[in-house]
């Protein structure tokens, strides 16, 4: 396919990160932030598009969705996660998109998905990741303060940046 099937634009991007997948998008995010697909991992996966799903398997990128968080636990798919994308790295880019977090936990997103993380998943991974210290850079998406209510989504994506810095819930 030419383009997201959903006529989303970040229906794909991360596929496109990877260097994989329409053109035009890929032009447009490979350069800016190339991505080793063996070294990329995306966690809480629960409404990808089919044939985001496929370039990435075929790729040898890891998908960990929420059913396998459900199987898992959260600490053992992060631990995962993070020895995969570290793997022969210099350091770690972590994209934190806060609509991976159920929106009873976050309401203010443009695409909310029931049974997504919860608060305190979301938590877990950031410490992990912030224990490793392998995360050199990191970003925070889909915070949208219209959407919010009383910006509790506002305020849950600053707590997860402060802790992903080191900052203890306790």
């Amino acid at each position: 396919a030419e383009s997201s099937p959903s006529g989303n634009m970040h229906g794909m991007p991360f596929s496109a990160s990877c260097g994989l997948g329409p053109a035009e998008m890929v032009a447009f995010a490979q350069p800016l932030c190339p991505v080793n697909p063996k070294n990329a991992v995306l966690v809480g996966a629960r409404d990808l598009e089919e044939e985001e799903k496929a370039r990435l398997k075929a790729a040898g990128a890891c998908v960990f969705t929420m059913q396998d968080i459900d199987r898992l636990g959260m600490a053992e798919v992060m631990r995962r996660a993070i020895e995969r994308a570290s793997a022969g790295t210099k350091g770690v880019h972590v994209s934190f998109d806060i609509d991976a977090v159920t929106p009873e936990a976050a309401p203010g997103v443009g695409t909310p998905v029931h049974s997504g993380l919860t608060v305190r998943e979301a938590f877990l991974a950031v410490e992990m990741l912030s224990e490793s210290g392998v995360v050199c850079s990191m970003d925070m998406v889909e915070v949208n303060p219209m959407l919010d209510n009383c910006n509790r989504t506002g305020e849950l994506a600053c707590e997860l940046i402060l802790s992903l810095l080191g900052k203890s819930l306790y």
